[in-house]
């Protein structure tokens, strides 16, 4: 239940704001223990919207005067809101200033103005802006701003905020001033500033227009040797937007600082953008491939936003995806072009999908399941989900896959032209893409297609097939079904593309001729028919006929996961093993093996057979792997991706009724099934990619680390078994010299995995190697909370390690590494029959809520899909969430996810 006060946001209750902000000058003072910070606004009424006061939103702020055009106001406080209501009649505008106080240093939540590590540092996307000033805190007021910064010369001699520098100077007193102008019209949410002691890496670049701008990449003294591949990376995302979309960098500088205290991965704030320093530093000697990749990933998606999320922004927090699924699919199809070869393209888009499919299909069938474009919040900031933004990405990727990339490149230029400067919805951004294109089936079906930002939960298309030999004809009947959702028990068909390849039996590609009565035009005499096709299905049954073939075909459905569905089609094993070896859709020959191991563990885990030592996975499927393993032609990339057993949380998700230690039990049997039955094969793998040279982060290389990593791992897993010692003692002495942290740390990982004696002075060794790095401390606790479980040792020593003087509950980063890899990541050790981990998960819950609320619900979130699991984890997992549902001054973040959760 939700306490008496707190209210719902409803999108269908929006109004346009009944007064506009033209212009802000804003004057700081800074200081850690009392911030000074005086507001300057020209207001106007908003001749649209009927006369009423104004209504100005500020969280832990301490007022010190209100004036109107130079004067004294009357004002009244309303719980967290400003109330005016004497102001002057008419639509001139009317200058208001406001003086407040705030205390960073006690900030603790991160959000608004707060000090880390001494370094004034801000983060206002959703509402943060109140916390700093009274303001209209809502993305649809935009303004033109000027920023003066003030502070102690010595203690914070960098002084950063939006736009250009326009003046700085000395004051008395031993202090300086930095004034900032912003060029750009933008919401509150995108204000930044930054003042401390920072150096930074600088490079100037001249863009396809002529102009010459300067990229700036802030960070603490010490660390600018680990800032080359995020310059590197900026400067890549700014040329390919420059030719991909033919937008250029606005700014006469754009910079970036990184800070380690900070709730998410980076803010996209108008030239300054401000970043987690997990994804800015980076070195061979302290970061890993996949470090580097992220690193390459979201500096492109922070910048991408310059366009996309803040030249055009959302009218509401409702429409976040338009910002943030637009973005995302643009830095995936950046980093796909990045990867180069067509093999590591669909090494990224696989890793993509994976992302999506164990994460946000398990969130759409959860309590917290939301459209893409939600209905109503209590906290906003529980809103920046996978739904958002993951499946917020496909819905644009379907999209394009509708249009066509040339229908979409035009859609986009008619975007920025209709919607530059404007606060817009998600309806305004697929109505250009579809103006764009008229004759598109997106344009045809267009308030269908809304359908996908409006309806939760991940749709089921169910696949049927029939073979005519007397007519040659083969036949598809498609038929799609949603599941019911909280608040929505019934859903309309949606527009779903599903791409379609057919091979033979042989594993050869047949051609895709439509059937002349089949709705669709037959290819002419003569016409060669395609290799695949797009079909789109639109009913909750269509049926397609395919003509010409001589045997029933095995079909590649969905090909490329041409939509964010879940495919129901009986393929045999025999058909699973033709596409796994055969099939040229990287996706679906990954998809084969997914199916034939999920398969094998699924039966498995519903029998009563005992798991320890059980052979799991079939002959035909282990040669099957084996084939991959070591295919002459396939990137290394793809084989580890393939050989790669599916996460015991996806095996969950695919149980009515969860049994996690049977779960955690299965996939360990299977893994050292894979271990000891293809030995030879993973040495031949270790020998053959072990040696890469001088570290480099491109795809093949980061492809053959991370084969030879799974090689070692299975070879030590493999020695637990067996009683070897000379595997683990040649991973023991990789931790100890190997040249890059990929390499050290995969050893690192194959020894705490595998469980043997040699992991305890492995971890030792690694810490005190780099006990002064903080990120690569971080993976040093998530390596040993993420561990597999054995006989319950892993709790004591997520609990030991809270302990450990490194440890800090208040730095987000490092309360993720252990905590959150324990809770949310390590289903086999969290959920103990003694519900010890439930009560762990309890006291953390509680524990951050006092310090960080946004931090706090992400953990919450580890048990709401209670309800499948089997007993005694269930009674036990609800009796932990009423208890921290129970605590009377809990936050609205966390209230939302425990009450959701809690609902029957």
């Amino acid at each position: 239940m939700l306490r008496e006060g707190q209210a719902l946001i409803r999108r269908e209750d929006y109004a346009p704001p009944a007064y506009l902000i033209d212009t802000v000058d804003l004057c700081f003072d800074l200081d850690p223990a009392k911030t000074r910070v005086l507001n300057r606004m020209r207001v106007r009424r908003n001749p649209d919207v009927p006369a009423q006061p104004l209504r100005l939103d500020g969280e832990e702020l301490n007022l010190a005067r209100v004036l109107v055009n130079g004067a004294g106001t009357s004002f009244k406080l309303e719980g967290n809101q400003l109330v005016l209501e004497s102001l002057p009649e008419g639509p001139e505008p009317f200058e208001l200033e406001i003086f407040t106080t705030c205390a960073p240093a006690k900030n603790t939540q991160l959000s608004g103005l707060y000090v880390s590590e001494g370094t004034f540092f801000t983060q206002c996307e959703a509402e943060g802006f109140r916390r700093i000033t009274y303001f209209l805190d809502r993305p649809d007021v935009m303004a033109s701003y000027t920023v003066t910064l003030r502070a102690d010369r010595a203690q914070y001699p960098v002084l950063l905020s939006n736009g250009n520098l326009v003046e700085q100077g000395e004051l008395e007193g031993g202090r300086h001033f930095a004034r900032w102008v912003d060029p750009h019209r933008k919401p509150c949410y995108l204000f930044a500033l930054v003042a401390g002691k920072l150096v930074a890496r600088e490079q100037r670049i001249v863009s396809r227009l002529g102009k010459e701008h300067l990229l700036q990449i802030y960070v603490r003294a010490g660390d600018l040797d680990k800032t080359e591949h995020a310059m590197n990376s900026l400067m890549a995302a700014i040329a390919w937007d420059e030719v991909r979309f033919g937008l250029s960098l606005d700014l006469e500088r754009f910079m970036i600082v990184a800070t380690s205290d900070f709730n998410m991965g980076a803010m996209e704030n108008k030239g300054l953008n401000i970043f987690n320093t997990k994804y800015v530093l980076a070195n061979p000697a302290t970061a890993t491939d996949t470090d580097y990749a992220h690193i390459e990933s979201v500096v492109a998606h922070e910048y991408f936003h310059n366009w996309t999320g803040n030249r055009v922004t959302c009218r509401d927090w409702f429409q976040l995806s338009l910002k943030e699924g637009l973005t995302v699919y643009r830095d995936q199809e950046f980093s796909q072009d990045m990867a180069g070869s067509p093999s590591a393209r669909a090494v990224r888009r696989i890793e993509d999908v994976r992302v999506l499919r164990t994460l946000q299909f398990a969130e759409d069938s959860g309590p917290m399941a939301h459209p893409v474009r939600p209905d109503q919040y209590l906290e906003i900031n529980n809103f920046y989900t996978v739904t958002v933004y993951e499946k917020g990405a496909e819905l644009v990727r379907m999209m394009h896959t509708l249009v066509g990339t040339e229908g979409f490149a035009a859609g986009m230029k008619l975007y920025f032209e209709r919607h530059d400067g404007q606060a817009v919805t998600v309806d305004d951004f697929a109505a250009a893409i579809a103006d764009a294109n008229p004759d598109s089936e997106l344009a045809r079906r267009l308030p269908q297609f809304m359908r996908w930002y409006s309806q939760a939960g991940t749709p089921h298309v169910s696949a049927e097939t029939h073979f005519d030999p007397a007519a040659r004809r083969w036949t598809l009947k498609l038929s799609q079904s949603c599941p019911p959702t909280p608040g929505q028990p019934h859903k309309e068909p949606f527009v779903i593309p599903v791409r379609l390849a057919l091979f033979d039996r042989d594993g050869q590609p047949l051609p895709l001729r439509v059937s002349a009565d089949a709705g669709a035009a037959a290819e002419t005499t003569g016409e060669a028919a395609p290799l695949e096709r797009l079909l789109v299905l639109t009913e909750r049954e269509q049926t397609f006929h395919f003509d010409g073939l001589d045997a029933p075909p095995v079909p590649s459905l969905l090909r490329g996961f041409s939509a964010p569905i879940v495919l129901d089609f009986d393929y045999t094993d025999e058909e699973l093993l033709i596409l796994l070896a055969h099939d040229s859709d990287p996706f679906n020959r990954w998809e084969a093996a997914q199916r034939l191991v999920t398969r094998r563990a699924l039966d498995f885990i519903r029998s009563d057979a005992e798991a320890k030592d059980a052979k799991v996975l079939d002959p035909a499927t282990l040669e099957a792997l084996r084939s991959v393993l070591r295919h002459p032609a396939l990137d290394a990339a793809f084989k580890e991706l393939v050989l790669t057993l599916p996460a015991e949380t996806w095996l969950a998700e695919q149980l009515d009724v969860v049994d996690p230690q049977r779960v955690h039990a299965v996939r360990e049997a299977m893994r050292e099934q894979l271990a000891l039955d293809l030995h030879h094969d993973w040495v031949w793998a270790w020998e053959q990619h072990r040696d890469n040279g001088a570290y480099r982060p491109d795809a093949r290389s980061a492809g053959r680390r991370a084969l030879a990593g799974m090689a070692l791992t299975m070879l030590c897993v493999a020695a637990r078994e067996t009683g070897d010692v000379v595997w683990p003692g040649k991973t023991y002495q990789r931790v100890k010299d190997a040249t890059n942290m990929t390499d050290r740390f995969h050893a690192l990982s194959a020894l705490v995995t595998a469980g043997h004696a040699l992991a305890e002075p492995a971890l030792q060794h690694f810490y005190a190697m780099f006990r002064h790095e903080p990120l690569v401390i971080d993976k040093w606790f998530a390596l040993q909370a993420g561990a597999p479980d054995r006989g319950g040792d892993v709790l004591p020593l997520v609990r030991q390690l809270m302990q450990h003087p490194d440890f800090n509950l208040r730095n987000p980063n490092r309360a993720r590494s252990l905590i959150f890899s324990y809770c949310n990541a390590n289903p086999g050790a969290f959920h103990r029959a003694d519900a010890a981990g439930y009560v762990f998960w309890s006291e953390r819950v509680l524990e951050l809520d006092a310090i960080n609320p946004q931090v706090a619900a992400r953990l919450a979130r580890a048990l709401e899909r209670w309800k499948k699991l089997a007993e005694p984890w269930r009674s036990a997992a609800r009796e932990a969430i009423a208890r921290v549902a129970a605590k009377p001054d809990l936050s609205n973040d966390v209230r939302e996810v425990v009450t959701r959760a809690l609902a029957d």
